[in-house]
């Protein structure tokens, strides 16, 4: 099990070393029954979402789905993150 906020700060990087950031914030789904994440924000603004001061645009939010793996101090996306 793992809590959402051991996620932040984490370094976000490609599975090819690729460094895209940091995870700032966490996007999510909330149902009846439970909480589905959906994808993590990287970058600056994504810290300032994070406090909740929206409009920036200097941020990029990765699918939950492009995760490959968590290890150690960062989070690995795919190459292709995008196609997700």
């Amino acid at each position: 099990m793992r809590t959402l906020s051991s996620l932040l700060r984490r370094k976000v990087v490609t599975e090819s070393g690729h460094s895209l950031g940091r995870c700032n914030d966490l996007r999510g789904e909330l149902t009846a029954s439970k909480l589905r994440v959906t994808g993590i924000c990287v970058g600056p603004g994504g810290w300032l979402e994070h406090f909740g001061i929206h409009g920036h645009d200097a941020h990029q939010t990765i699918p939950w789905s492009a995760v490959i793996r968590i290890e150690g101090k960062q989070i690995v996306v795919r190459d292709n993150m995008h196609d997700y």
